[in-house]
């Protein structure tokens, strides 16, 4: 009975370390919702609502003054951050040119010193800037502060990713994804040569602004 009693117990204990041997060895598998939802997490892609184009076939369309000043100057949305948090932020200045012999546009922002989409500017390789055609939302983006609330969420826009993790919106018509070549570089007051800047900053309270330089490594419109 009791050499019974001994070898159940053993029979037991090798069971339960088979058990524990193949459970290691053999971990559970992601169904087919759990592997989809991960990667869309994490390799995010553009809507295929927009259509990729090429700046430098169509420059003009771009490469002018209008293009930022907008519809009845409105200008623009900027947006920088991840696939974890962003800000957008609208912009009434700005431009496109050439720089430093690239091959394609390149595209200077600017951006006040205590504006919240600084903190995503600095951090961040990649910013998008868009065009709207409802100017509503370019109206509420300039008078509201990402500091107090998702503006993107009170606007009922939906945050989409390029293949580089560049936040940008659906209701977009048009967007721009820009790599940064030049980090933010504050303008310096003592260089100020006219009345027109020193007039401005004397009553700005958001502060001297940055400005950055990135290169359109992407662009896609409706």
């Amino acid at each position: 009975m009791k050499a019974s009693y001994i070898l159940n117990i053993l029979l037991a204990a090798v069971l339960a370390y088979v058990c524990i041997r193949h459970a290691e060895n053999n971990p559970p598998q992601q169904t087919m919702d759990d592997t989809t939802a991960v990667a869309s997490q994490v390799s995010p892609v553009v809507s295929d609502t927009f259509k990729k184009f090429d700046v430098m076939s169509e420059p003009d369309s771009l490469m002018n003054f209008s293009f930022f000043t907008g519809d009845g100057g409105h200008g623009l949305l900027l947006c920088a951050g991840d696939t974890a948090v962003s800000n957008a932020m609208t912009i009434g200045w700005g431009g496109i040119g050439t720089l430093w012999g690239m091959q394609r546009p390149v595209v200077t922002v600017y951006v006040a010193e205590r504006r919240y989409t600084k903190e995503f500017m600095d951090k961040s390789a990649y910013f998008t800037v868009m065009h709207f055609a409802d100017t509503k939302i370019l109206d509420y983006m300039g008078t509201h502060s990402g500091r107090d609330g998702d503006k993107a969420k009170e606007l009922g826009l939906h945050t989409l990713y390029t293949e580089n993790g560049t936040p940008y919106y659906a209701e977009a018509d048009l967007v721009l994804e820009c790599r940064k070549m030049y980090d933010g570089q504050q303008f310096d007051s003592t260089k100020f040569c006219q009345d027109v800047p020193k007039d401005f900053y004397a009553n700005f309270p958001a502060g001297i602004h940055y400005f950055y330089i990135g290169d359109i490594v992407n662009a896609w419109r409706k």
